[in-house]
């Protein structure tokens, strides 16, 4: 089950950085998702009117159970398709019962876990 629980946590953060690249493509303006160590969530956020970036929906927990995110980290999507870390880095890692999974955003949305 810890692998289980692991690779839900991985996929639900995989999803979430996917998902966000694909609205920011689509909507033609910058998206971003900020995930947070202490909280072990995430929030997506949007900037339709260019000033100041906007929460779309509530925040997202990545597990009903405690892991352990090494670090805040915003990751941003401009509608050309470029992608950067503006908080933390485009690597971060999701450790639950000893065991870590890295993941890495590439400057162009692709999202690789390790």
């Amino acid at each position: 089950t810890y692998s289980y629980r692991l690779n839900s946590a991985v996929a639900m953060a995989k999803w979430a950085i996917q998902s966000t690249r694909f609205q920011a493509l689509m909507k033609g303006y910058p998206y971003q998702v900020a995930f947070s160590a202490v909280n072990q969530n995430y929030q997506i956020q949007n900037l339709p009117s260019g000033v100041t970036y906007l929460n779309v929906g509530g925040t997202v927990p990545l597990a009903s159970w405690p892991m352990t995110v090494n670090q805040d980290t915003t990751i941003n999507f401009k509608p050309n398709g470029a992608v950067t870390a503006t908080v933390g880095s485009n690597v971060f890692t999701i450790t639950y019962q000893g065991t870590t999974k890295t993941i890495t955003v590439s400057n162009y949305g692709n999202v690789t876990v390790n």
